[in-house]
């Protein structure tokens, strides 16, 4: 099995070449994270990029799971 240096650059790379593919690696078809890859490749294809590294890099989806799964929300009252 790979490191998880080396998916990080594959994901990267995929990241570079078609912003979606490398986002869909990492968090999956039907997540947020894709969809605004999508949307934002399909708009320009540099911001399509700077958003899936970032979201590639920045984002573990074990965390968001949990946090999802958990129901860790915060509610601020006023």
């Amino acid at each position: 099995m790979a490191s998880y240096g080396c998916c990080i650059v594959l994901e990267i790379l995929l990241a570079i070449v078609l912003p979606p593919l490398g986002v869909v690696l990492r968090h999956g078809c039907c997540s947020c994270e894709f969809l605004i890859s999508l949307l934002l490749t399909l708009l320009g294809y540099i911001p399509g990029i700077i958003y899936a590294i970032y979201v590639i890099v920045t984002v573990d989806p074990d965390s968001e799971y949990r946090r999802r799964r958990d129901g860790d929300y915060y509610v601020v009252v006023s």
